[in-house]
């Protein structure tokens, strides 16, 4: 049977899990950057 709290004790969280999820948004960001470019491209273009 698995103890729960010797699971728990081994436990570690991964360190870098802020790391992950500001670069997830900054690729967001880019993302929309370049989505207003294009329209921005689109409208100088007519």
């Amino acid at each position: 049977m698995i103890n729960l709290k010797e699971e728990l004790k081994k436990f570690k969280p991964i360190e870098n899990v802020d790391q992950i999820e500001k670069s997830l948004k900054e690729d967001e960001i880019i993302d929309l950057i370049d989505v207003l470019k294009e329209i921005v491209n689109n409208s100088k273009s007519k």
